[in-house]
């Protein structure tokens, strides 16, 4: 048998960030241009703040958006786009509605003349919306049959309780009982321009692509009303949360631990204590419960950042017999990392990993857009991505070792289980104390 080596892990390039273009419009709107030559295309993505919309309104909202104009259809829209090679489409979160799509360079100011006719004139045809909430409402139901849409439920709920975080997806009956006039009315108060975010990004020079959309956007005009998230509650650990979905066959594992904001002092060794744990396929969970003892195909862990707050989220599916034991691996590697120092090795590989991931996200028109954009939601440019690089290069082994005894020890998890309480209740009691809950 022949015993094959691996090469040392190659230095990682250095971080090079584009330069950005920024101006701020008269109507309030902050455009942020950054030229990437390497394909005819610019890529386009609005951000604008929907903290505490109604939910199954500003569902709806995203998907007839671009259901018609006083002067197009969505026929007439979709054609429009077509003819410079270009797409838009628009989605939410509870923090803000992001208006995605991309063209040919050539078509950016045809583009861009669609989003504002959109902008300023969706009229939400009662046709289009019955369809586009109907399909929604479908779609819907069917998440509320997957296992994993119910445990990230549950699991919601249990992390934010009253916060505006804890529900974020609507009813189906709530979704159908949307109309036009609510609609048309969410539009007039909430999609406005001040306090929003343009990234345009591409095979453009930036100063005329940022005349092109004040052109363009020059009538798209008013104040949303102010609205300010709470800040997300503290994490507080207690009995593990069992939800009964009865005859599965796999249980659904999910885990919540602190976490910090991307400004924070901890988060670059945070960022890397999570990779050791179970943050990419090389982490010790996955080596775990996924190559040592087959539990699971795919456990993941990650940071999740939000306006109102961050947290670190754990999650595998589990075969059903197996739920205790995968959950007792979780709770051990979590102990390990938090009480024992890494490996120097392994955490070289885990920073090498972080760093590359960071090149890799920036390699593209649409990653670099995606993170502009999404930075921008947080106050930030780009330039934080090369003082991020540089605290984890520069992130030590007693570092990470704080940052995994602070933020991952298992005491301070909340976890939830969805499964067959028939089958799992009694062996994950053996755990600790344990409570029912169901997902409404």
């Amino acid at each position: 048998m022949t015993v094959h080596t691996l090469p040392d892990l190659g230095p990682v390039n250095e971080l090079r960030v584009p330069s950005t273009v920024e101006r701020t419009l008269p109507n309030g709107l902050t455009v942020l241009a950054i030229r990437r030559a390497s394909v005819p295309l610019v890529e386009v993505r609005l951000r604008v703040p929907f903290a505490r919309t109604e939910l199954a309104s500003s569902s709806v909202l995203t998907q007839t958006l671009f259901s018609g104009t006083a002067t197009k259809s969505t026929v007439d829209i979709a054609a429009a786009l077509q003819s410079v090679g270009g797409a838009l489409s628009a989605g939410a979160d509870p923090d803000r509605l992001l208006v995605s799509g991309n063209a040919l360079v050539t078509g950016l100011d045809r583009l861009l003349d669609i989003m504002a006719d959109v902008l300023t004139g969706a009229t939400y045809p009662g046709d289009e919306v019955e369809t586009e909430r109907a399909r929604l409402a479908d779609r819907i139901r069917v998440a509320r049959s997957q296992p994993a849409h119910l445990a990230r439920v549950a699991l919601l709920r249990r992390i934010y309780g009253e916060h505006p975080y804890a529900v974020q997806t609507p009813a189906a009956d709530d979704v159908l009982a949307v109309d036009r006039e609510a609609l048309v009315a969410l539009h007039a108060q909430r999609l406005q321009p001040t306090g929003g975010t343009l990234v345009l990004v591409g095979d453009i020079d930036p100063e005329t692509a940022i005349g092109a959309a004040e052109r363009a956007l020059k009538g798209w005009a008013g104040e949303s009303e102010q609205v300010d998230l709470p800040p997300a509650p503290p994490l507080e650990s207690g009995p593990l949360t069992l939800v009964d979905r009865a005859d599965a066959v796999q249980s659904s594992l999910r885990m919540c631990l602190p976490a910090v904001p991307r400004t924070h002092a901890d988060h670059a060794a945070l960022q890397l204590a999570n990779l050791i744990f179970g943050g990419y396929f090389s982490s010790r969970w996955v080596e775990n419960i996924r190559e040592d003892k087959g539990y699971t195909y795919g456990p993941h862990s990650m940071i999740e950042h939000s306006v109102a707050g961050s947290a670190l989220t754990v999650s595998a599916e589990v075969a059903t017999g197996v739920t205790a034991p995968a959950m007792l691996e979780t709770i051990y590697e979590l102990g390990r990392l938090a009480t024992l120092p890494p490996k120097p090795d392994e955490l070289e590989q885990a920073r090498q990993y972080a760093l590359g991931t960071l090149q890799l996200g920036m390699s593209t028109q649409s990653g670099l857009a995606g993170l502009a954009s999404t930075y921008a939601g947080f106050g930030l440019r780009l330039d934080y991505l090369a003082e991020h690089a540089a605290r984890l290069a520069a992130a030590t082994v007693d570092d990470v070792a704080a940052a995994a005894a602070k933020y991952l020890a298992p005491a301070g998890a909340v976890a939830v289980v969805l499964g067959d309480a028939s089958k799992i209740e009694d062996s994950l009691a053996t755990l600790g104390p344990l409570v029912r809950a169901t997902v409404s």
